[in-house]
């Protein structure tokens, strides 16, 4: 139920010939290497490296800014949990003492 199911492999057919008296010599055909020239480049002008500074410095703040304010809202929450836990301490203790 669980075991992935494979398709069949294929295979190509067979066909059965004759032998012939001389088998056929057939020479690899060499390939010629890509020239280095042809190959697809990125070329950075001026104003395309502008752009990916400016779009890098861009995501930074962005990235800083969410994570600073993230950071504060921990922060200020952290706080006034602080601030309940005195408050309530300090009413628990007054009505132990019977204030």
């Amino acid at each position: 139920m669980l075991t992935p199911k494979y398709p069949p492999t294929d295979h190509a057919p067979t066909t059965r010939s004759a032998p012939t008296t001389a088998p056929a010599t057939t020479a690899p055909v060499p390939v010629a290497p890509v020239p280095v020239s042809n190959r697809p480049t990125i070329q950075l002008t001026p104003g395309s490296t502008l752009a990916l500074v400016g779009g890098g410095t861009a995501v930074v703040l962005i990235v800083g800014t969410v994570l600073v304010s993230m950071l504060l809202a921990v922060a200020i929450t952290g706080a006034s949990v602080a601030i309940c836990a005195v408050v309530l301490r300090s009413l628990l203790n007054d009505s132990r003492n019977g204030r």
